[in-house]
């Protein structure tokens, strides 16, 4: 997938200035969260339990590569082969063997985030196959030239009903539909012929368990079920750091994916899927491959960002966000938006390639609160910022700015008189109305939103009066 991180600002500009988009976000804002605050009182004790999730994610990030190989030696057991990629174009190359390898000509998808890193889709459309997408809002994105995805969970969120009555009435060619449960029956009844006929499927991993060898898939729509078990292959690819321990920690684990995710007491399916097809069983893959991928993520284990990792795609931050709820997952520029995805894509991509996505946040630390396995995430941003300031990423009248007021901090008696007549300055640009409304040198807190002007006197003035006054003890 095309990396366009270097251009959060401008497309949040773009974003922030479409009308059907912002329509669209106000609609979805505050749907989960409600549905979330609502589910989590379901637990007798939800934040024992994500302390739980926490630590079971921790360990396995502290004994990485002796998880993975249990995880391996018991998928191999049960007859699956696991195969290890470094980079995106290992995971495409992977994939095109082994559909060599067995004839394939079509492939049916569920949804993978990590494929959509690797722009498999279109790696297999260019060897000739066709590849068909079974998660409703990929299917979406899909036909409509593949518009990248917006959210985590739901790739589609951004779009209007309208928008996909008008999407399927164009390349279907079936009459425009204008409600949903009639649109749903469409996608299903197109989308069947191809469950039927597909020699292979692909899915993500919502983990891969270390104690069986099994891939975990959570969704609300049961595709994944038909696409991992009619295709006699079966591909699961999915990060490195998705592995756990056991069942059990699973179970912990589900108690929260499903209520962060979108305030449900459980997901509608949740396979887990062992190995292959024993003899006498109805249905299962003949053929199971494991896909594990590095691409950046042991850059990151060995960071000081590494608790990113504890990640179980949920999309909590982003649904509490105020930054993500007004621009959409499209101003992010590459596979993961939202305040993870702050995080992740300059990690994988690159900070040069992505400087931007640290700095687009509030710091009101929402997405911490709420994040099911704690990863502190605004701490990691700041990090990021440190380190963009440090490489010298950052604008020369950032940095030039900065030095300045660090040259006046470390001088305590010009510093005050710098900030005496800073807020005199700036108490006369407020006028009669008390309120700035362009602010030189700061247009980007002022563009928005109107400053309130200072009262005139420093806090150091005022707190003198008050002494002189008696109204506080020294």
């Amino acid at each position: 997938m095309r990396v366009a991180s270097m251009h959060f600002k401008e497309r949040a500009h773009e974003k922030l200035n479409d009308a059907l988009l912002q329509s669209n976000l106000k609609k979805m804002q505050g749907k989960f969260v409600a549905k979330r605050r609502s589910s989590i009182t379901e637990l007798d004790d939800f934040e024992g339990t994500r302390d739980a999730a926490r630590d079971i994610r921790q360990g396995v990030l502290d004994d990485l590569d002796g998880w993975l190989l249990a995880f391996e030696e018991n998928a191999r057991k049960r007859g699956a082969t696991v195969l290890w990629a470094e980079t995106p174009a290992e995971v495409n190359a992977l994939v095109l063997a082994i559909a060599k390898r067995h004839g394939v000509n079509k492939i049916i998808k569920s949804k993978s985030m990590v494929s959509e890193e690797s722009g498999l889709d279109h790696a297999i459309e260019a060897a000739g196959m066709t590849v068909v997408e079974t998660d409703l809002g990929e299917y979406i994105l899909q036909i409509n030239d593949y518009e990248p995805p917006s959210h985590l969970v739901g790739p589609a969120l951004h779009k209007s009903k309208e928008e996909v009555a008008e999407l399927f009435h164009r390349k279907h060619g079936t009459p425009k539909k204008d409600v949903v449960e009639d649109l749903c029956l469409e996608a299903r009844g197109v989308l069947r012929q191809h469950y039927l006929t597909a020699d292979m499927g692909i899915s993500g991993g919502n983990f891969f368990v270390a104690e069986t060898g099994s891939v975990v898939l959570v969704t609300n729509e049961g595709n994944a079920t038909l696409a991992t078990t009619l295709p006699k292959v079966h591909v699961a690819i999915s990060g490195i750091e998705k592995v756990v321990p056991t069942l059990e920690d699973v179970a912990t684990l589900m108690r929260l994916l499903p209520r962060s995710a979108t305030g449900q007491s459980i997901s509608n399916y949740v396979d887990v899927l062992t190995g292959t097809k024993g003899q006498g069983e109805f249905h299962g893959a003949e053929h199971m491959y494991y896909i594990l991928v590095d691409s950046g993520r042991t850059g990151v284990l060995g960071s000081d960002v590494r608790e990113a990792l504890r990640c179980i795609r949920c999309g909590a931050c982003m649904n509490h966000c105020p930054v993500y709820q007004n621009v959409g997952g499209h101003s992010y520029g590459w596979v993961y938006p939202g305040p993870i995805g702050s995080i992740l894509t300059p990690m994988y991509v690159g900070l040069d390639k992505a400087q931007d996505l640290p700095a687009a946040s509030t710091f009101c630390n929402q997405c911490g609160v709420v994040c099911p396995v704690r990863i502190p995430l605004p701490d990691l941003q700041r990090k990021l910022r440190e380190k963009a300031f440090e490489q010298g990423l950052r604008p020369w009248y950032e940095r030039a700015g900065l030095k300045a007021w660090a040259w006046f901090a470390l001088r305590p008696a010009l510093y005050a008189l710098a900030s005496r007549a800073g807020v005199r300055v700036l108490k006369a640009m407020g006028g009669r109305e008390g309120v700035i409304h362009k602010l030189p040198l700061g247009g980007g807190w002022t563009e928005g939103r109107d400053m309130p002007a200072p009262a005139g006197r420093t806090f150091r003035e005022l707190y003198r009066a008050r002494r002189s006054a008696g109204g506080v003890r020294p």
